[in-house]
């Protein structure tokens, strides 16, 4: 594993400070505030900490409230809702400065054998021979802004390689989808809740900006107001956050200053292993 895969683990796992609270630290990416996927894998490791080990979770839904601060840690505030036959649900709340700035609910299973069927993988190129997104920003570090510059072009704990790589800095027009594969920099554990919350830090990854696409827009834009308003994610069979996925992002619909993205996950073998989906804010206060 290496060093930055290991302190985002070490983030994401949280310090219990008392029964049903946890804090969690921060990391600025190079936007000045906390990055969405952040604090949706810490809600998450929250949530799966009070949960018996037998059952994984199956379903979450955050809401975005405020921007995180990222010079202060975030309290996560967990309420066991209800422990039932099977299914365990949870709600937490991260705080910080005394105000509530993400909110979600989370649902979990204990295992259990069912129908199956699912859609079929894309066909897209596979991982091998792509170039991933540090080594794009790299090509393009002295256009890319100052305070994003130096965290853009760094070592990052998840690899991720686009499958049609889009330059922020001069989109252009194309259709509202997007393709991305990922992985983790390095093995990680066998525990499963490590695996989800990694997948949901980086499912946020080049999500909203496939509703832009069609406006020869993106979030590095200065014009542009963007931000995450919720999410929500599915988790349908086991996988590995250190073995290559692949997310198939589209937006079916962009409207009153918000976008929607759906995506699906897939791991090599063509296993659908969880669909996603969030609704943002994309604001264009260009004519202001």
């Amino acid at each position: 594993m290496t060093d930055v895969l290991q302190r985002l683990v070490d983030m994401l796992s949280l310090e219990q400070i008392e029964v049903n609270l946890f804090r969690g630290q921060t990391q600025d990416l190079g936007w000045g505030q906390v990055f969405g996927g952040h604090v949706l894998g810490q809600a998450l490791s929250a949530a799966a900490q009070t949960v018996p080990d037998d059952r994984m979770v199956h379903s979450m839904h955050g809401y975005f409230l405020l921007t995180g601060d990222v010079d202060h840690p975030i309290v996560y505030d967990v309420d066991r809702i209800r422990d039932g036959g099977s299914f365990t649900t949870r709600r937490v709340v991260a705080i910080q400065h005394g105000e509530a700035i993400f909110s979600m609910s989370a649902s979990f299973q204990e295992h259990e054998e069912g129908f199956e069927h699912q859609d079929e993988m894309p066909d897209v190129d596979g991982p091998d021979g792509l170039l991933s997104q540090t080594e794009l920003a790299r090509r393009v570090a002295d256009q890319i802004p100052s305070p994003m510059r130096e965290r853009f072009t760094a070592e990052s704990p998840i690899e991720v390689r686009p499958v049609n790589p889009r330059n922020h800095l001069d989109p252009g027009v194309r259709e509202p989808e997007s393709t991305v594969w990922y992985r983790a920099a390095g093995n990680l554990p066998d525990d499963p809740s490590v695996h989800r919350y990694l997948a949901a830090y980086a499912s946020d990854f080049e999500f909203l900006s496939a509703s832009m696409h069609p406006h020869g827009k993106s979030w590095m834009d200065p014009a542009m107001q963007v931000a995450s308003l919720d999410h929500a994610m599915w988790f349908h069979r086991p996988f590995r956050m250190d073995e290559w996925l692949v997310h198939k992002v589209e937006s079916p619909s962009a409207a009153g200053g918000r976008g929607l993205v759906r995506g699906q996950i897939f791991n090599r073998d063509g296993d659908l292993v969880a669909s996603t989906a969030q609704e943002g804010l994309i604001r264009d206060r260009s004519g202001e």
